[in-house]
């Protein structure tokens, strides 16, 4: 069966801290029920806030190493959110 879910990507390459945070935050806070969130960073320590905070408020989290300094952080909701999750 096809993945029938939206994908949104959030480019936040050049961009340093807290915005690749505040970006993905907002993102995981306007998404509808079915949409994938992908992070496109070469911000490092990008890798380490922004899957805190997903985790954090329900949602699960996927890192790939596109290149040599480039990363894509894909978050999605989870199916077992934590009790005290805030949306």
């Amino acid at each position: 069966m096809p993945d029938t879910r939206a994908l949104v990507t959030l480019d936040v390459r050049g961009e340093i801290c807290p915005s690749p945070l505040i970006q993905a935050t907002e993102a995981m806070n306007a998404a509808g029920p079915d949409e994938v969130i992908a992070v496109v960073t070469d911000y490092f320590p990008a890798l380490l806030t922004v899957p805190n905070q997903a985790l954090r408020v329900g949602w699960d989290v996927q890192i790939v190493k596109q290149g040599p300094s480039e990363w894509t952080i894909t978050l999605t909701r989870s199916a077992f959110p934590p009790e005290d999750a805030e949306a």
